[in-house]
């Protein structure tokens, strides 16, 4: 038999249905928000007042042209708490914070100056206080701090960051807690970069997709059902495990771009020489060279063996490709695409990155926000509105 709600949980679950509808509607009424979520103009006017003692809500200029005829409007106060997000990389910490509503307030990148844990933590201490005093954000406001980091995560855990040195273990997430005398959420960083795309990339309303990031390195992050998908060890999307046994290299990363090139330029006709980089190679290719093109059109091939077992597994309906090499769609992508469409009866669509490097960064972001969209109201307080 169901047990009677308690008029404090009513009075929780009022005040949580009439913020969502403020956060959805804003600028909006109330008998605006009364027709919207079926609740009596007398019970949200009781939820409004104790959103507006905790500095949750405020009262804004109705929007549009049209009369208001004396209705008071309200919208969310989107400075009631702040998140930071931090993308840990081999050469750069790209680090940003952001307000309840997503708004971006300062961004900045910093150079690591050696590619250690310790640098990192360095980095992202001075970082971390230099984003809080840019948006001039006092410490007591920042909600959370979501870190990216290139490997794979569970828990606190960190294993397979090789391009990090002292990375790896549990002990990176101890000093950092430490250093910034508060608990972070660290995440891998290529499963950040989907989230990313989910809220506010290509993949927005897509709730079956893959982020493959190609560049130095390999990874992708899977998003099923709408939700992440880390896997029992936080290691899906570990795609250099997916050549295990292969003779053949298939490796579509940059040194085995360059060695690739090594191999099918030495002694041939082309405008390819030593020292090889990959933006020249896709130059070259574009310029029509032979050799260029040749190889291209392999590296197109590799990448499409790649996203083919994803999308036989998981039958998603959408790949974004990312890194360094991902970003260069006008080449690979025709070529991968055909190569689906052979291989597979239901291929995905495969589209760029609509984010670039700030993919990351973004996720980071959004799995704070959505975090502190709860905390705030969790950890509701009488207080002043804050701007």
């Amino acid at each position: 038999m169901a047990t009677r709600a308690t008029p404090p949980l009513l009075k929780n679950l009022n005040e949580r249905t009439v913020l969502d509808a403020i956060r959805s509607y804003a600028p909006v009424s109330r008998a605006e928000i009364s027709r919207r979520v079926g609740i009596s103009k007398p019970t949200v006017s009781l939820a409004l007042q104790s959103l507006l003692d905790a500095g949750l809500v405020r009262e804004a200029s109705p929007g549009g042209d049209g009369p208001s005829y004396g209705a008071v409007f309200f919208e969310p106060v989107t400075g009631a708490a702040f998140v930071l997000g931090l993308d840990v990389g081999a050469r750069f910490v790209r680090g940003a914070l952001c307000d309840l509503a997503g708004v971006v307030r300062v961004r900045q990148d910093v150079e690591l100056p050696e590619q250690t844990a310790a640098a990192a933590l360095d980095v992202i201490a001075s970082l971390a206080a230099a984003l809080r005093d840019g948006a001039g954000v006092s410490d007591d406001l920042i909600d959370g701090l979501v870190v990216g980091v290139p490997g794979a995560v569970a828990g606190s855990r960190i294993a397979l960051a090789e391009n990090v040195s002292g990375l790896e273990g549990a002990r990176f997430a101890r000093n950092l807690n430490e250093r910034l005398g508060r608990t972070a959420t660290i995440e891998n960083d290529i499963n950040l970069a989907a989230l990313g795309e989910q809220w506010r990339g290509i993949a927005r309303g897509v709730d079956d997709f893959a982020f493959i990031s190609i560049g130095t390195g390999l990874g992708a992050g899977l998003v099923l059902r709408g939700e992440l998908h880390r896997g029992r060890n936080g290691a899906a999307g570990e795609l250099d495990y997916a050549r295990a046994g292969l003779e053949e290299n298939i490796d579509p990363c940059a040194g085995a771009l360059i060695e690739l090139t090594r191999e099918r330029a030495g002694g041939r006709e082309t405008t390819l020489e030593e020292p090889y980089d990959t933006r020249v190679l896709f130059a070259a290719a574009r310029a029509s060279d032979d050799v260029a093109v040749e190889i291209v059109a392999e590296e197109a091939r590799r990448i499409a063996l790649h996203i083919a077992p994803i999308a036989a597994v998981a039958d998603v309906g959408l790949v974004v490709l990312g890194g360094g090499i991902g970003a260069n769609g006008d080449l690979l992508f025709d070529p991968i695409r055909r190569l689906l469409e052979e291989w597979l009866p239901s291929p995905p669509r495969v589209e760029a990155s609509s984010l670039g490097d700030a993919a990351i960064l973004t996720g980071a972001l959004a799995v704070g926000r959505r975090a502190a969209l709860d905390n705030v109201f969790v950890n509701r307080r009488s207080s002043t509105s804050r701007s």
